[in-house]
């Protein structure tokens, strides 16, 4: 179990230059953004325009904050994903473009490459404790709201806004407790292939 803190992440611009992204973590560790097996990143939409191409990859996004973004996906039709909306599942490497609904936006992002590593990013919303079921090879535990305490593996952690708890060879069960009414968190699976 590792906390990895939000201050601590590594700030880069966008594959395509046009944007700023937060990474949260990839393997292997130092990989680039043509080589990674899976990365997890939060990246600031501060312009309308295309989004870059991984080749191979396939990514899943979630808005974490803003009014939402309209993604024109080739061979989909548009959808308008805003913080209320289930995490959208599409491949990195077709055309893809969004407008931001009404100013900023911050969006989370998984990527995986195909052949190496598959994954599933769920959002959970509670108030007072839940148990979440953790059945991944690695497990990532976003925190998008104000803090929340964690039991996992036997220890208890505090994840305050945007800080992320890995957990390796998860095969648990994860109790989350809410610091404030309402919480919000993304749980991201990876698995190997």
């Amino acid at each position: 179990m590792h906390v990895i803190k939000a201050a601590d992440c590594r700030h880069m611009p966008w594959k395509n230059g046009l944007g700023e992204t937060v990474e949260i973590a990839i393997c292997p560790v130092g990989a680039g953004l043509d080589d990674f097996d899976w990365r997890a990143s939060m990246a600031r939409v501060d312009a309308d325009g295309p989004f870059s191409a991984f080749k191979g990859v396939d990514r899943t996004l979630a808005v974490v904050d803003g009014e939402g973004l309209t993604l024109s996906i080739e061979g989909r039709a548009s959808i308008t994903l805003t913080k209320e909306s289930e995490p959208l599942a599409f491949p990195g490497d077709v055309a893809t473009s969004a407008v931001r609904v009404n100013g900023r936006v911050t969006d989370l992002n998984v990527m995986t490459r195909r052949g190496r590593f598959q994954h599933r990013m769920e959002r959970v919303d509670f108030s007072g404790s839940v148990n979440i079921n953790v059945d991944a090879d690695v497990a990532l535990l976003v925190c998008v709201t104000r803090g929340v305490r964690i039991k996992a593996q036997g220890r208890e952690t505090r994840l305050a806004t945007l800080d992320t708890l890995r957990l390796a060879d998860a095969s648990e069960q994860v109790q989350i407790s809410a610091e404030s009414a309402e919480a919000r968190c993304y749980l991201i699976r990876l698995e190997r292939c």
